[in-house]
């Protein structure tokens, strides 16, 4: 029925030890705020094609975002998404996006342009495999 992933960032300077391949390391300081805001845009039903793998197989890029969170504690930032299905690569892409905003390369209007465009080939780079989790399939 749903499904649940999570996805890590740790925002420090210094290089990852216990968290190697476990975590995404940015070491330039992220805005949290900006980035909450930007997660909230995504929440609810959207056509997600500007976070679509160019081999997604998915009949529709129309998915509903039933929970999308932002949470920092300390230098973990944890995305958590909830939803039915998603696209392949969509967690990852959301984050890499959320990422640049995060960073400034991207305003919050620039987000909302890129999302609304529909088009990969505005998409941020995802974010690396070693930070998503599948932490909960609902039945």
């Amino acid at each position: 029925r749903e499904r649940i992933y999570k996805y890590l960032i740790i925002n420090r300077l210094s290089s990852l030890v216990l968290e190697k391949n476990k975590a995404w390391h940015i070491k330039k300081k992220l805005d949290v705020k900006v980035m909450k805001k930007g997660v909230y845009i995504l929440k609810g039903t959207h056509n997600f094609s500007t976070f679509r793998a160019s081999s997604c197989q998915a009949k529709s890029p129309i998915k509903t975002l039933k929970k999308a969170i932002i949470r920092k504690n300390k230098n973990k930032i944890v995305f958590t998404f909830q939803s039915k299905s998603f696209l392949q690569q969509q967690v990852r892409s959301m984050v890499g996006s959320l990422k640049y905003l995060g960073e400034g390369k991207w305003s919050l209007n620039d987000f909302k342009k890129v999302f609304l465009s529909k088009r990969r080939t505005m998409c941020a780079p995802p974010a690396p495999a070693h930070g998503l989790y599948l932490t909960k399939v609902i039945y």
